[in-house]
Order: C-alpha cells, then sequence, then structure tokens
C-alpha cells in the first residue's frame, strides 16, 4: 500500500475517473461496503421485525430478503463502472441536466439528513462514552468537545477522499467487526431464545411485507443514490457478476447478521423496538466491564457509516451543478450537519423524531428516482451500451420527469409516518414503508414503458467535467 498517496487529498471530483486511476477492485467495493453496515442499530431492524408479530421463520426470511435488497446497489454500481462518474452525474444522462435538479437536490438533503442523524447519535454515545471514562457527569462543555471530536474524523476521512475512504473501511471492518461480534455473542449469551422461537407465524400481507418494506427502505433504496460514487474506481474490466456480487454482499452480510441477533434477543429486550434510546438500551443488557468497548464498537460504525454519507453528499452537490471543488461542498455539508446537530442535541431535544420522520418521506422520492434510473438506463445498456455518451445536450427529460414525479406522488399518498399521513395509506399501508416499494415500482415501469411508446429514441445527454489542480474538479 502507498502510505503517502493513502493521506493525500483527493483532486477528482465530478470528472470521469480516467483509466490509469481505476485501481479499485470488487474486494475494495465488499469492504467498503460492509464496514458502512456494521453499526449495532442494525440490531434494532432485527426487533422491528419481530414487532409485526412474525414467526421465527417469517422473521428470518423478511431479514434475508431485506438484506439482499442491497442487490440494488449492486446493480446501480455497474453504471459506475461503465460510466466512470458519480451517481447523480450519470443521472443527468436520465434526467437532463435540469431535469435532474429535484431528484439530485431531495437526495442531497436526505445524505446530510442521515449524516445529521449518525453525527448526533454518535457524539451522544462519545459523550457517554467520555463520562465513563473519566467518572464525569455529562455536561455541556464535554457535549461540545464529544459534537468536535465525532465530526471532525467524519469530515477529516471525508476531505481526504476515496482512497483514505476504502482504507478507514477495510479497518473498521476488522476492528468493530470483531468488536460487534462479541457484542453479539454477549447478547445470544444471555439471551432467551425459547420465546423467540417459539411465536405463532403471523399475517404474510399485514405483518411479513410491512416488514421487508421497511428493513427495504432503511437499507438497499436508501444507499442506491450512492452507488456509483465508488465504483467508478474499478476498472471496464471489471466482470459484471463480480461487482454486483461484491457490492451486494458487503452490504448483506453484516445487515443480515445484526437483524438476525436482534430477532433472538428480542424476547429478552422486549421493549427495544420502541425504545427511544436503543444504543443504551441494548448496552444495559451487557456486563458492566463491556460498556466501554461497547460504546466505542458503536461510534466506530457510526463513523464508517457516515463518512460515506458526507463524502457522497459532497460530490451530489456537485453533481446538481454546484460550481465549487469537491473540498469546500464537503465544508459546506460539514457546517450544516454540525448545526443540525447542535441544534438538536442543545435546544431541540424533542426534535429527532419528527426529524427522522422527515427522512423518511425524502425515501419515497429516492426509491422513485432508483426506478426510474433503472427503467432508463439500463434499457439503453442492453440496447448500445450502458448510458452511452453523446454530444446532445438535453435540459429536460420530459419522460423521466414525469415517471419520477407521478412515481413520487403515488409514493406518498400510501405513506405514513408521524408527520405526514397519506391520504390511501390505510390498511397494510397504514403501518408500514410500502409506499416506498410502490413508487419504486411505479418509477421503473413508467420510465421503461414510456420509451418503449416513445421508440426507445431517448438520447440521454453527458456532460465532459474537466480537471482542474487548484479547484479539483468542478462540473461545466
Amino acid at each position: 500500500m502507498d502510505w503517502e498517496q493513502l493521506w493525500k487529498s483527493e483532486l477528482n471530483g465530478v470528472n470521469m475517473i480516467p483509466d490509469d486511476e481505476r485501481t479499485a477492485t470488487p474486494r475494495d467495493l465488499f469492504w467498503l461496503w460492509f464496514g458502512a453496515n456494521i453499526g449495532i442499530l442494525g440490531i434494532l431492524y432485527g426487533a422491528i421485525i419481530v414487532g409485526f408479530q412474525l414467526s421465527f421463520l417469517q422473521s428470518i426470511l423478511a431479514a434475508a430478503i431485506g438484506s439482499l435488497s442491497f442487490v440494488l446497489v449492486g446493480v446501480l454500481s455497474v453504471s459506475g463502472r461503465d460510466g466512470g462518474e458519480p451517481m447523480f452525474v450519470l443521472s443527468k444522462r436520465i434526467f437532463g441536466y435540469r431535469g435532474n435538479w429535484g431528484p439530485g437536490v431531495v437526495n442531497w438533503i436526505n445524505l446530510l439528513g442521515w449524516e445529521s442523524v449518525m453525527v448526533i447519535t454518535g457524539s451522544l454515545t462519545l459523550q457517554a462514552l467520555i463520562s465513563i471514562i473519566f467518572r464525569v457527569p455529562t455536561s455541556l462543555v464535554i457535549g461540545i468537545i464529544s459534537v468536535a471530536v465525532f465530526a471532525g474524523l467524519v469530515v477529516s476521512f471525508s476531505l481526504f477522499g476515496y482512497t483514505t475512504l476504502v482504507f478507514i473501511q477495510k479497518v473498521a471492518s476488522w476492528a468493530f467487526g470483531a468488536l460487534t461480534l462479541l457484542v453479539i455473542v454477549l447478547l445470544l449469551h444471555h439471551a432467551t431464545w425459547t420465546g423467540a422461537i417459539l411465536v405463532s407465524p403471523g399475517h404474510w400481507v399485514t405483518g411479513f411485507f410491512p416488514a421487508v418494506s421497511i428493513i427495504v427502505a432503511g437499507t438497499g433504496i436508501s444507499w442506491a443514490p450512492a452507488a456509483a460514487d465508488y465504483s467508478r474506481y474499478v476498472s471496464h474490466r471489471t466482470k459484471t457478476g463480480r461487482l454486483i456480487w461484491a457490492v451486494t454482499s458487503g452490504g448483506a452480510i453484516p445487515l443480515f447478521v445484526l437483524m438476525f441477533t436482534g430477532i433472538l434477543i428480542t424476547d429478552h429486550i422486549a421493549n427495544l423496538a420502541a425504545s427511544s434510546n436503543p444504543i443504551m438500551t441494548i448496552g444495559n443488557t451487557l456486563p458492566g466491564w463491556m460498556e466501554p468497548l461497547y460504546l466505542v464498537t458503536v461510534i466506530g460504525g457510526l463513523i464508517a457509516e457516515a463518512n460515506l454519507s458526507l463524502y457522497s453528499s459532497g460530490l451530489n452537490l456537485m453533481g446538481i451543478g454546484i460550481r465549487l471543488p469537491r473540498k469546500k461542498t464537503i465544508w459546506i455539508d460539514a457546517v450544516i450537519t454540525i448545526a443540525v446537530t447542535v441544534f438538536v442535541i442543545f435546544v431541540r431535544k424533542n426534535f429527532f423524531s419528527p426529524f427522522e420522520s422527515f427522512l423518511t418521506l425524502m425515501g419515497v422520492s429516492l426509491a422513485a428516482w432508483s426506478g426510474v434510473f433503472l427503467g432508463g438506463g439500463f434499457r439503453q445498456r442492453f440496447a448500445r451500451g450502458f448510458l452511452q455518451r453523446t454530444e446532445v445536450q438535453r435540459p429536460i427529460h420530459w419522460c423521466a420527469v414525469a415517471s419520477w414525479a407521478i412515481s413520487v406522488v403515488t409514493g406518498l399518498l400510501l405513506t405514513t409516518t408521524s408527520i405526514y399521513t397519506g391520504p390511501l395509506a390505510k390498511g397494510v399501508f397504514a403501518t408500514s414503508n410500502l409506499g416506498i416499494i410502490v413508487a419504486f415500482f411505479v418509477g421503473i415501469s413508467l420510465q421503461s414503458g414510456g420509451e418503449r411508446w416513445l421508440g426507445g429514441h431517448t438520447k440521454y445527454t453527458s456532460i465532459n467535467e474537466p480537471r482542474n489542480e487548484n479547484m479539483d474538479v468542478i462540473d461545466k
């Protein structure tokens, strides 16, 4: 490994990665996504699944299907290999460079929002760790130090860029993955498995499918808009199957193991899914000597997830046309994230729940975008090469924009959160995120169907970005 290159700030922004810089391998992507999904909060997903009154086997099946939703990230990663550009630069070829603004802005807000959730959670966890280690009560000073340290680490890793992130994710996967495994062993040792295994089967329509939809919305669909940001560094010669398998397994394996643990311990920690602080609820069941290590594990998992969100949000901002270097877009995102964190922790402590509900609504738009992107991009791939670059500069591709808008509206009509309830969110839609899944399938159906109706003559836009050593790479 080139240690000098490892800690050198990346110059690439939203340009197409040159062939001589495409040195990443599918194995790198495996560890990158593995590290992003080792967070302890994955256990909470298992508890949520059981909360739908499902049997042990139904819960395991829901966890397996939910984890495999990461295949969406794997499939979209093919676009990064073929196009060599970040996700929302490739998205311009489907929506047009102005039509891309809508989904691009929504995705930017979504990435910033979840980045804030992770920094808030990480800062509070670090605050608890400092209090335990130094045996002092939590205070304003400790809170400020915690935010500064946690956010500082996340921002630093994101500023260095792709090579550094791959290294950090590998280290996190091994170090914090091992600690996570220790936590799992201790949790299962104290859990009463009989209660979880003997639960009677639940309803497939009103229980199983809503449970799967929540997991899919929080995992595969949530990360899909960042897929190409990292796969653009692999060689054109990388086999499609290897690429999809590496990304899918990297995300799915840790997710399934964590959810499986959550399913087994739910009988032991009955209020886990409804807990206002699930991290401390899990920690309270562990031996006292394990508490500091447990908090370190939580912090490590959150950092490994947060730095990818910040890196992608910076690229996203450039991809929608903000003419700034990558470093400056990351600093803009970092300042906003820290401001939200300070507001939630020190000013409006009851703001967290509605904030997460707002981000769930953002997920409807992302699901619709994913469907439209697949519906348009892969039709072209099968025809003449994935998102073939053209000289046609079209501001708006109306078929894609209309498909996205209709999909978003359809999804919102069927979505329920604590701050919004769609007028059609009744029955099975009243207690699930099925509206997000519906938005995805409506998007892919409308876009692919619309192109067939138009005769398959849709021309896609590509914009070439110049390399500028002083300003990284900016969008033309």
